[in-house]
């Protein structure tokens, strides 16, 4: 058995983790404090031509003002996807239609509304932590199939230390990241 086989990649292990962190900043720059941004509609997927599609693909999308984001859906049969996918985002927002253009009036951002936000950030910081779970799972499983394969009980338990010491921190700086978000979201 040679030794290749017996180690762990935890280098593809730490990409992956490094990955859901990556994911969850990307989210939480959708949730936007209050401002119209282009980006707070990125993580809204519409079903297009039988797939799902990033909002961005079907339409420009323009910030004409502070608190208005407006996107000119390039297909006519689409704008009635575009509509129902950001109702149903969470973000808070209601379409309005003007022709091929969708408006988006961005909402003054009540306490009511803050706390829905910050339930949406813990939604998004959950998903990237069962993100990096599966990932130390999965990280498990390798170890598993190594002992099976004659990897030693001393190497078994400092590769299992290795993948929960990654995880540990990732779930670390997952929470870190929520609590500033979160503190961003309930500034006034």
């Amino acid at each position: 058995m040679a030794q290749d086989d017996l180690d762990i990649d935890t280098d593809a292990l730490q990409r992956r983790m490094d990955g859901a962190l990556n994911a969850l900043k990307n989210e939480f720059a959708s949730l936007r404090t209050g401002r119209a941004s282009a980006s707070m509609l990125d993580p809204i997927q519409v079903d297009a031509y039988g797939q799902m599609t990033p909002i961005n693909q079907l339409g420009t999308i323009n910030v004409p003002e502070p608190r208005m984001v407006v996107i000119n859906v390039w297909d006519k049969g689409m704008i009635a996807k575009v509509e129902k996918a950001i109702r149903e985002s969470g973000l808070g927002i209601n379409p309005v239609s003007d022709g091929p253009l969708i408006r988006l009036p961005i909402p003054e951002l009540n306490e009511q509304r803050r706390r829905e936000l910050t339930k949406v950030a813990s939604q998004y910081a959950e998903h990237a932590k069962v993100s990096v779970r599966n990932v130390r799972r999965d990280g498990m499983d390798q170890i598993k199939k190594a002992k099976a394969n004659g990897m030693g009980e001393d190497d078994q338990k400092m590769w299992q230390d290795e993948v929960q010491e990654m995880t540990d921190k990732c779930i670390l700086v997952i929470d870190k990241m929520l609590e500033t978000k979160s503190a961003e979201i309930m500034q006034v």
